[in-house]
């Protein structure tokens, strides 16, 4: 289909998180003034509300910093799948880390697993938490090997899990292993509790607070977009997904990749389970009650962020599987979310660098923040109280193998470069003038690249595409109406307004009055 998102199917015009769309935060400030704390956390999502709200526990003055909306960002629109069963992915780490360092990485997401489901035991939190048994699949013969390759390596590494085949589902699959007493819940209703108890317990909120630098000498200085106040503070946590402050490079250590869901109301029953397939096509399902009735909430369709090319048939293929296996009655919610993948797979979490000791990061979480978010929370308190955490090293950003590191180190580069020369150097043949309405397009103005969208009213926006971060051209997302940087991941709105970072600065607007040329 055209790069134009309109579609006859039966997909909802607008992308909305459920989450989102079934949850209400109270507004907190814009910072006003120069203030301090002892702990400045950038970043509310779950990494960074999850280390306030343990912070704020043992007794710390914490200030939490973000440039939109709390629980706005990837949290908002996760599926929401509380495991340690992340992908075929453990055979790989063994020959990459070692049996050992393999094992603390399953007990490290399993522990933050139990602690989540003990926490909404014990507080009685109303977020639909249900234990379910999660399963990883593949769906051709060909893959079949790399299988039972990872079911041998649960075996070493004592991790439960059991052969399965058939699925329980009706899905295109050859064979799964299962992962008994994994956990759903509704991200936001559980998050708006530590969100409540942080605030009770005196942990300051601002938001639509941009982050710019970090600046160090007896204190750490956080501060804000346009020469706005500063946060001193004895430590700095940077949960901002992307980091803002980077010193280390991490830009060079992470790629972006979005992902799609759509939530289905089901002709068909679905006997339960969570599932994702780890080949090609990439796909999930996992239940949700909406509404008082049983929704399956279908995911996948990975791409690197802006090399999606026409991202609105991501959706109308999870459409497309939605129906050909269960059915479709309605679909009352689309949505996509952005995750960073390291270069080893495994997330960063501690120190920034060796020689910002007072300044954390906790990012690259793979698609697997529920887990991995609350566990960076876990990890970074103990650092921050000086107590020893056992799963640390394993997270430890310092940690940088040959192999994969700098095999992948090379790789995601060089597809970074591409896409900067690629960026610059490509014919563009359309003009904003042959746009229709709620059409977006990079579009030739004033003889140079630009972008072009029309809102439903024929309103032009025009953008300058360069991407304010390093500089990457950024590509049209017609599912998200958005702005996408094929390079490090940054986001913009049609009329040029950041969404995600790491870019700080909005696209620069263009002048509107010259159509043709």
């Amino acid at each position: 289909m055209s790069d134009n998102h309109q579609s006859t199917s039966g997909l909802p015009p607008v992308p909305v998180s459920l989450w989102r769309a079934t949850h209400e935060f109270s507004a907190f400030p814009k910072l006003e003034e120069d203030i301090s704390a002892d702990v400045a956390i950038i970043g509310a999502g779950i990494a960074g509300i999850t280390t306030a709200y343990l912070l704020a526990q043992a007794g710390m003055r914490v200030v939490i910093l973000e440039a939109g909306k709390v629980l706005d960002g990837t949290t908002g629109h996760t599926t929401a799948k509380v495991s340690a069963q992340h992908g075929v992915i453990f055979d790989e780490l063994m020959h990459h880390f070692g049996q050992e360092q393999a094992r603390m990485y399953y007990e490290g997401n399993a522990t933050a697993a139990k602690w989540m489901g003990d926490l909404v035991k014990e507080k009685q939190i109303d977020c639909q938490w249900a234990e379910e048994d999660a399963y990883v699949y593949i769906q051709s013969e060909e893959n079949l090997k790399k299988l039972e390759v990872e079911l041998t390596a649960y075996d070493k590494l004592n991790i439960p899990g059991q052969w399965v085949d058939p699925l329980p589902i009706p899905v295109p699959s050859r064979a799964g292993i299962k992962m008994p007493g994994q956990a759903r819940f509704d991200p936001l209703a559980y998050l708006h509790y530590l969100l409540d108890s942080a605030v009770q317990q005196g942990v300051r909120i601002y938001e639509h607070t941009t982050v710019t630098d970090v600046e160090e000498d007896a204190s750490l200085h956080v501060r804000t977009y346009g020469n706005g106040p500063s946060v001193t503070a004895d430590h700095v946590v940077v949960a901002s997904h992307f980091p803002v402050y980077d010193p280390g490079f991490y830009f060079t250590r992470l790629h972006a990749e979005r992902s799609y869901a759509v939530l289905v109301e089901p002709q068909k029953p679905f006997t339960g389970g969570m599932y994702i397939s780890d080949d090609e096509p990439s796909r999930s399902l996992r239940t949700v009650i909406h509404d008082g009735k049983e929704h399956i909430l279908f995911g996948g369709e990975n791409h690197k962020t802006g090399q999606g090319i026409c991202t609105f048939g991501h959706y109308e293929r999870l459409e497309s599987y939605a129906a050909e296996t269960f059915g479709i009655r309605n679909i009352p919610f689309r949505w996509s979310a952005q995750d960073l993948i390291s270069l080893d797979k495994v997330p960063y979490i501690g120190p920034i660098t060796g020689r910002h000791e007072r300044v954390y990061v906790a990012t690259g979480f793979a698609k697997w923040g529920m887990t991995t978010g609350t566990m960076a929370g876990h990890i970074l308190k103990d650092r921050i109280t000086g107590r020893d955490n056992s799963y640390a090293a394993v997270f430890d950003p310092a940690r940088f193998k040959a192999d994969p590191g700098v095999k992948n180190f090379i790789v995601e580069n060089a597809n970074v470069a591409k896409e900067l020369i690629s960026g610059k150097v490509g014919i563009i043949h359309k003009n904003a003038g042959e746009l229709g309405n709620d059409e977006g397009s990079v579009v030739r103005h004033d003889g140079k690249r630009a972008g072009a969208y029309k809102d439903p009213s024929g309103k032009l926006f025009l953008v300058d595409t360069t991407c304010t971060h390093l500089g990457c051209e950024v590509e049209w997302n017609s599912g998200e109406r958005s702005w996408d940087c094929p390079c490090h991941g940054s986001r913009y709105d049609y009329a040029g307004k950041v969404i995600e970072g790491p870019a700080v600065k909005d696209l620069k607007i263009l002048e509107a009055q010259e159509l043709q040329e």
